[in-house]
């Protein structure tokens, strides 16, 4: 595949989707093909090119939890330690599922831990005082139970590296990762983006029109605290080089057999687009046959995503600063990719038609701490729309990013083994991604998983 027919794709992919500015890049046959189109900004242009700067948002996860691994691989951290043992002081609303938490739980996404704390009036930003407030934080499960996506419990994960090194997670996380692999263009801090190439982030509104997304990355309170499950900045070629790092060239930083056990499969995920299992962080999906682990990540107006195909020394990087867009921008280039380079196809499911007693049983409003869930049926189709709540966006002090409108779902057909009880988004920024419904001993249904994570059940609509 030539360089001149991935700038082809991505130049086009990038006017399909309104995204300012894109950086994508292929690692494969032991070359690496780069293309950046469009700019940093529209208000201040410059050329986007490999070196850009970009918020990687929950792609910094992968960052944090090899850190860890390295603790692990040193003999400093056990993963079926409790986290207490590294965090003695660590307090849970629940003492016993606060005792029982171990490391891999975090790592794995089966803490029982909601998505994050929202509302922390805490002005200390630290990772100690983002702990401290854990108390307040909902349990949606016992430990070990099921995956639940959770920012929070990474950025605990954060405090147990403070805690093992005597590092801030930032600078300990430099030395354990960011350094070893050469990763000289990705920086945690503000002071160190300004300086250079950025990609400022974009929002959509109603009327279709972009506007500037702020906060870029908040130096308010509280978000210091958010570092370790999203505050990475960096590059599509240092991306690539952390790709090329998963794919064996951490000899001598971390040994081979921890960077494979990364990539085994540690619980199973039901009807996700992410993926088919949580690893230790990646997510570990097959494609057409072929195994692949990965991680995306989203930040205001801004996305990216991290795609590596381990048997093929593969991997894909794709960068793009403006949303709701931008995910399907990226989703849209690691297809391409996949079937370009490698001759792997994805396809996505079929839904069933419109069932009106299946979309009545499901309508209703669904939540955790920061977002709104509704799901709604006009008799013809049904419709799912989430935002964040009111209620917190008027209390913030910052802008936040635009709520998704109602976009059609339909049901997905039972395999046989399944309940029928999965769907797949079929319209708008979401499109594409799957889920399911959670039924409670009864048979009803008290939740709905998205991207990931559970949303309760709030209260009933017609």
């Amino acid at each position: 595949m030539s360089q001149e027919k991935l700038a082809e794709f991505v130049e086009a992919a990038a006017k399909e989707f309104g995204i300012p500015g894109v950086a994508v890049g292929v690692l494969a046959g032991g070359r690496e093909f780069v293309a950046a189109h469009g700019v940093t900004s529209l208000d201040n242009p410059l050329p986007v090119d490999d070196r850009t700067l970009f918020h990687l948002g929950s792609v910094t996860k992968t960052f944090t939890a090899t850190a860890l691994m390295r603790l692990v691989a040193e003999g400093k951290v056990e993963l079926d330690a409790p986290v207490r043992r590294y965090v003695p002081e660590l307090t849970l609303a629940d003492e016993a599922a606060a005792a029982r938490i171990t490391v891999l739980n975090l790592l794995n996404h089966t803490a029982g831990l909601d998505w994050n704390l929202i509302d922390v009036e805490e002005e200390d930003g630290s990772l100690a005082a983002f702990v401290a407030q854990l108390v307040g934080l909902a349990l949606i499960a016992p430990p070990g139970v099921r995956a639940s996506y959770s920012q929070a419990g990474y950025n605990l994960a954060g405090r147990i590296i403070e805690n093992v090194t005597g590092l801030s997670y930032e600078k300990a996380v430099s030395a354990l990762v960011l350094e070893p692999a050469g990763l000289s263009n990705t920086f945690f801090e503000l002071d160190d983006v300004m300086v250079r190439r950025f990609a400022v982030g974009y929002n959509r509104g109603e009327d279709g029109m972009l506007r500037f997304a702020r906060p870029w990355k908040s130096r308010r309170a509280g978000m210091r605290g958010n570092n370790p499950g999203g505050g990475l900045a960096s590059s599509v070629s240092d991306l690539l080089a952390w790709a090329r790092f998963h794919l064996g060239a951490a000899e001598g930083v971390l040994p081979a057999e921890t960077l494979r056990s990364m990539r085994e499969p540690t619980v199973e995920l039901r009807a996700s687009t992410l993926g088919d299992a949580f690893g230790i962080c990646w997510f570990l999906r097959e494609v057409d046959g072929v195994r692949t682990i990965g991680h995306g990540g989203s930040g205001n107006g801004q996305f990216a995503e991290l795609l590596i195909v381990p048997e093929h020394d593969f991997a894909v990087v794709s960068l793009a600063n403006a949303g709701p867009d931008g995910y399907r921008f990226n989703e849209s280039v690691a297809r391409w990719a996949l079937e370009h380079y490698l001759g792997v196809v994805e396809r996505d499911p079929e839904p069933i038609p419109y069932d009106r007693a299946r979309a009545a049983e499901v309508a209703g409003r669904y939540e955790i701490d920061a977002m709104n869930l509704d799901l709604a049926t006009d008799g013809t189709r049904l419709t799912l729309e989430v935002g964040i709540k009111p209620e917190i966006r008027q209390a913030s002090e910052t802008e936040m990013p635009p709520d998704y409108p109602p976009a059609a779902v339909g049901f997905l057909p039972g395999d046989g083994n399944g309940d029928g009880d999965e769907y797949i988004i079929t319209e708008g920024g979401l499109k594409g991604q799957r889920g399911f419904f959670t039924r409670d001993d009864s048979g009803t249904v008290v939740g709905v998983d998205l991207a990931g994570r559970l949303f309760g059940r709030a209260t009933a609509t017609s």
